[in-house]
């Protein structure tokens, strides 16, 4: 069940603990994986920590022609990418009357307008070979507001709405587009919390704990799983209870 033998999948922002968990759990089920970043250091020891069956892409997403770029050079690499995981982002927190142009543009551009234009270059391949699986890394955030992320929770949105609207227009190519929208997970971001901070966030959650990075990569893999075929314009909330649709 969940068997991924053979798949390609591109999975952006990898170095992050999600990120890393979804590539390592595709390969665990018998994909390949290319995975972006913007340091090759740490590409290359996650690379060598999953072994052969990945490959790193130095890939900025803020920079439009590197994310033009990407697509062709995994696809020469790999031969195709039957599953794209888009799961870079970036925050750039401030109260909604005091944040910047360049605040609301790089999270933006990072976070929504990449996402559309490495989907877009990507759903090309899918819809040729009427097959394909499409995971968007919303957020918790992106449902239900959050005081300080006003230009985040724009962009998490953004990828719920244009994820259903994808998905109404390729279904019938055999492609699926769904959404995943985490809550509070223990990565990097989270352990840099104070106690209190930690605590107080704890506080939150129903289930009185943060979620894993790999219960995220789990549901990536059923997403991107024959079995999930017939599933799509979905949002799959892993929040531990702290909002309930």
């Amino acid at each position: 069940m969940f068997d991924l033998t053979d798949k390609i999948a591109l999975v952006t922002g990898a170095t992050g603990g999600i990120g890393a968990a979804c590539a390592r759990a595709i390969v665990a089920q018998g994909g390949k994986v290319a995975v972006t970043g913007t340091r090759q250091a740490v590409l290359d020891e996650l690379c060598a920590s999953i072994g052969p069956s990945a490959k790193g892409f130095v890939c900025d997403l803020g920079d439009r022609a590197a994310v033009d770029a990407l697509t062709p050079a995994v696809e020469a690499e790999f031969g195709r990418i039957d599953i794209l995981v888009n799961n870079a982002g970036i925050t750039r927190d401030n109260l909604f009357i005091r944040m910047s142009d360049d605040d609301w543009d790089k999270v933006i551009e990072v976070n929504l307008t990449a996402v559309f234009r490495l989907t877009r270059a990507v759903l090309r391949g899918m819809i040729k070979r009427r097959s394909g699986r499409i995971v968007m890394m919303s957020s918790v955030v992106g449902v239900a507001g959050n005081a300080g992320q006003g230009n985040y929770a724009a962009a998490k949105a953004g990828l719920l709405g244009m994820g259903k609207s994808i998905a109404k227009e390729v279904a019938r190519r055999g492609i699926t587009v769904n959404a995943i929208a985490p809550g509070y997970i223990q990565t990097p971001m989270v352990e840099a919390l104070t106690d209190a901070q930690r605590a107080a966030a704890v506080a939150e959650v129903p289930a009185d704990r943060f979620g894993t990075p790999e219960e995220i990569a789990a549901a990536v893999v059923f997403l991107a799983s024959p079995e999930a075929g017939y599933l799509t314009g979905h949002t799959l909330h892993i929040n531990g209870g702290m909002h309930i649709e």
